[in-house]
């Protein structure tokens, strides 16, 4: 993978879109005077590839990378490159299906940053991966070797020449991936510590405790629906009781009327039997009133003799008469009456 071309449009001293190519895929050199733009076309490849320490380009912060720091109308720098992809044996993993690779970087004034690969926006480290997978790491403090530090290079310890080295070859690629995961590996283990620690002292305790309030919330339930259970039995059995009770009323009211209505009927016979009793006293009556008056006209013309009669035995008991039977009847019909 080797550069075709690079686009700057408002980068450091090109304010206006300046395309470069003609790049040779083996080495390439940057020529011309003083002043017109060589290191800034280094410095736009470093940009893109996504430089950290920004004195490596000679600037301080991003706005210094806009043409005149924006004061010139231009708020906004970007640079794009476009890659050779071609050979599938040298490109970037996951990218080896396209013939060319496009990467753009766009920073505008107030700091906003933007990458984007082949037209559609990326993250840093997707960018960042995309290069160290083609052994190309521009943070790399030997990647970049300016005027005066030849002298320093050749007289690194061995360390530091293996640390190059090892750059160069793109191992140490997985060396910071490595230790990254490390880190992330020991944070975690120390937020699992934390985790365990609020289990033991906090959220174990309260599950006890939530875990004893559900037991006596189901035992309550249980009683709860044992007592409504028990108070539908004694409402069922308070129901027949009462319905039986009825009944027996019932019948009570129903012998009582029997036994009212014959006491009526007797009421009545006896009425019916005192009335005859009262008719047959008035005949009776009536019969001896007509007899009397003439048994003493008899007695008023026998003479009167001084001399008494003779006794004589006692007859025999003679039955009554009617009018005597009538007499008796009155009485006793008056004194049942009395009664």
């Amino acid at each position: 993978m080797h550069i075709l071309e690079i686009i700057l449009d408002g980068f450091k001293s090109y304010a206006k879109r300046t395309v470069i190519t003609g790049f040779d895929p083996e080495f390439n050199a940057i020529t011309g005077l003083n002043g017109s733009g060589k290191s800034n076309v280094l410095d736009s490849i470093c940009f893109v590839l996504g430089i950290s320490n920004l004195t490596q380009v000679r600037a301080q912060n991003l706005n210094e990378l806009i043409y005149k720091q924006g004061q010139a109308g231009v708020t906004k720098a970007s640079v794009t490159i476009v890659f050779d992809n071609s050979n599938p044996e040298l490109s970037p993993h996951g990218y080896e299906q396209l013939s060319q690779i496009t990467v753009t970087r766009q920073i505008a004034i107030g700091g906003r940053n933007k990458y984007m690969i082949n037209g559609h926006s990326a993250q840093l480290q997707r960018v960042q991966n995309l290069f160290h997978s083609v052994q190309l790491n521009v943070n790399n403090p030997h990647f970049l070797i300016m005027q005066g530090r030849i002298t320093k290079v050749l007289n690194m310890k061995p360390i530091e020449i293996l640390g190059m080295i090892e750059e160069a070859a793109g191992t140490r690629m997985f060396e910071t991936k490595k230790r990254k995961a490390i880190e992330t590996i020991e944070k975690k283990e120390t937020k699992i510590v934390e985790i365990n620690r609020v289990m033991d002292e906090d959220i174990s305790p309260r599950l006890e405790k939530l875990s004893a309030q559900r037991n006596q919330y189901l035992e309550y339930t249980t009683l709860q629906t044992e007592v409504e259970t028990n108070g539908r039995v004694v409402q069922a059995y308070d129901f027949v009781q009462a319905e039986e009770n009825a009944n027996k009323m019932a019948e009570s009211q129903s012998d009582d009327k029997e036994q009212k209505e014959s006491l009526k009927q007797q009421l009545k016979d006896a009425e019916k039997e005192d009335t005859e009793l009262k008719k047959k006293l008035t005949e009776t009556v009536s019969a001896c009133t007509r007899k009397r008056p003439h048994s003493h006209s008899q007695r008023a013309t026998q003479p009167q003799s001084h001399t008494a009669p003779p006794l004589t035995p006692l007859a025999p008991t003679h039955p009554l008469t009617a009018c005597e039977e009538g007499e008796g009847l009155g009485q006793g019909a008056q004194e049942a009456r009395g009664e």
